[in-house]
Parts: C-alpha cells; structure tokens; sequence
C-alpha cells in the first residue's frame, strides 16, 4: 500500500480541521497528519502521495513582517526534498469576502515551488463554484488544488473536501 501524509499549517485552526476532515475520508489510506511546525527534513520523502494544506497569508503579514512559522520555515526544506513518484496534492484556506484579491494566493506559491522542481498537482478543481476577483492559484483555468472558505462559505466545506477527496483516490490509487 502507498504511504501517504497530511502536510499542513498552521495548527490548531481551520487548516488543521479540514486536515483532520480529509485524513477521516482517506482512512482506507491510513494517512499519517504532520503540522509542518514539526515536518523536517526527509519527512517528506518518506511517502508516495502528499496532501499539503496551507493558510492563505492575512493581513498580518500584508501589514507587518511575515510571521516566521509553519510553511514560512518548511517551504526552504521543502525546496530540497525529492518529490520524485509522488502524487502531490494542495488545500488552502482563505477568505473570498475580505481578500477577493488575493484568493488563497498561498496555495499558489505553494504550487510554483512544486512547479519549480518539476512537478505538477493532482486534485485541481474548477473555479466556478467560488467568488473571487483574483487568485494566485488559478493556473490555466483552474485551481491547482482545493480553495476553501471557513470564513464565509462553510457551510459548502464538508460537500468539497467529499468531492475533491474522491478524485484524490483516483490519483492516488493508480
């Protein structure tokens, strides 16, 4: 069976219970969940199919420094693992109401790292269920994972993440 893990950050939040909902829907798969606060290096490598999920940066950091945590310190360890064979796949949190211009943008520069190693996402999901003026992770018409909005659209969360998780079996099964 294929090993597969849960990335996410930050903890204790939104990022975490969606983590925790995904994990629930990918049981048979016996995912292991891993805060990135406390993934280093190798971890990574250790599995075949990786779910990352990740926060959309907020007004803090917009305002003031970036705050130093989480996938701001494991995007640099990330940057030297091997991704090689692996299905890789991106949830992110953000808030289509307050930061329409900048719609889960976080995923996206999650992506264009992957990107830049030479790999590609699995679980994209069009965007015509969301609202929003523009989004970093957007890539040729589509999201390049799983946006969502506990902030003003949970009530559709639980109906995406079933959905999404159901074509993440397929990738990760083939």
């Amino acid at each position: 069976m294929k090993k597969t893990a849960i990335f996410y950050g930050p903890e204790g939040g939104r990022t975490e219970s969606v983590a925790k909902q995904i994990a629930k829907l990918l049981a048979e798969e016996k995912p292991d969940l891993i805060p990135v606060s406390k993934a280093g290096k190798g971890d990574i490598e250790q599995y075949d199919n990786l779910v990352l999920g990740i926060a959309t940066i907020g007004n803090e950091t917009w305002d003031a420094e970036p705050v130093k945590t989480g996938w701001f310190e494991y995007m640099p360890v990330l940057e030297g693992e091997n991704l090689d064979n692996k299905k890789i796949a991106i949830y992110g949190l953000g808030d289509h109401v307050r930061w329409p211009l900048h719609f889960v943008d976080s995923m996206g520069e999650l992506y264009r790292l992957i990107k830049e190693k030479g790999h590609d996402t699995v679980g994209k999901v069009n965007p015509e269920d969301y609202t929003f003026d523009e989004s970093e992770a957007l890539v040729d018409g589509l999201f390049i994972g799983l946006p969502v909005d506990e902030d003003f659209e949970a009530e559709l969360t639980e109906s995406r993440i079933k959905n999404w998780v159901n074509d993440l079996k397929k990738h990760f099964n083939d």
